[in-house]
């Protein structure tokens, strides 16, 4: 993706990030436009790829989650077909939040939400483990985490901008 975004397009993502709900006449308030020409420009960052989409955050408890945990994988083979194979699985699986390939002696990290313990270990032996392109798993259960509701803005010198108040 290679975006030329300008000053208002990022404070328009910046804004957006912290207040999904925002209306159209704050937010355009908020970057200073006209409400037709703020419209103009959400609509555009959309259709060009910067913004991909608007989402609930729900308690996990409410989706009856009761326990997140990390599965380290190492793969048998590495060539681009099992690893795409496995990243496909890997989506498919209801309880899986996340997937990352990465560096390292694993190859993937996938996040997991479950019900308890046992639906962790049926889940990560039926889904996993049983796999023949798989070498190892080990799990990690996460106690406690915390994700950041806002991508931060690295594109120069508006990057190191302390974060404004919102009241």
């Amino acid at each position: 993706m290679n975006l030329e975004l300008d000053r208002i397009d990022i404070e328009i993502l910046d804004q957006l990030q912290n207040d999904v709900r925002i209306s159209n006449k704050e937010l355009a308030a908020a970057v200073g436009l006209a409400p037709s020409t703020c419209l103009a420009r959400v609509q555009r960052l959309k259709a060009e790829g910067a913004l991909v989409g608007a989402h609930a955050r729900v308690a996990p408890e409410a989706m009856g989650i009761g326990l997140q945990a990390m599965v380290a994988l190492r793969m048998r083979h590495h060539d681009r077909k099992h690893m795409k194979a496995f990243w496909k699985h890997a989506l498919a699986v209801k309880e899986v939040l996340a997937v990352y390939q990465v560096t390292g002696d694993r190859d993937f990290l996938v996040h997991m939400a479950v019900r308890d313990i046992q639906h962790l270990q049926d889940t990560a032996m039926d889904a996993f483990a049983s796999r023949p392109e798989v070498a190892s798993i080990e799990t990690s259960i996460i106690f406690e985490h915390a994700i950041k509701p806002a991508l931060p803005n690295l594109l120069g010198a508006s990057a190191s901008r302390p974060a404004r108040s919102r009241s």
